[in-house]
């Protein structure tokens, strides 16, 4: 028997039906899970603030390069 690591219910996973990189959800707590191992079955939560960093990030960029090619033009 597995638990969930926010709300510690437990979760019936069978070893051999889950994958590594599987996303689950808690049916109790709702928090996104994601399987990193199978034998015996280890889940950790997907935090959304990750998902918000890399989000940010990807904007960083796409403004930084923006940027970039304004002073590339503004130096023709």
């Amino acid at each position: 028997m597995t638990r969930c690591p926010e709300c510690d219910t437990e979760i019936d996973l069978d070893e051999d039906e889950v994958e590594e990189g599987e996303i689950l959800s808690c049916p109790e707590c709702d928090v996104e899970l994601e399987v990193t191992q199978t034998h015996p079955v280890h889940l950790i939560v997907i935090s959304e603030d990750e998902d918000e960093e890399e989000d940010d990030d990807e904007e960083d960029s796409v403004v930084a390069k923006e940027e970039d090619e304004e002073e590339e033009e503004e130096a023709e």
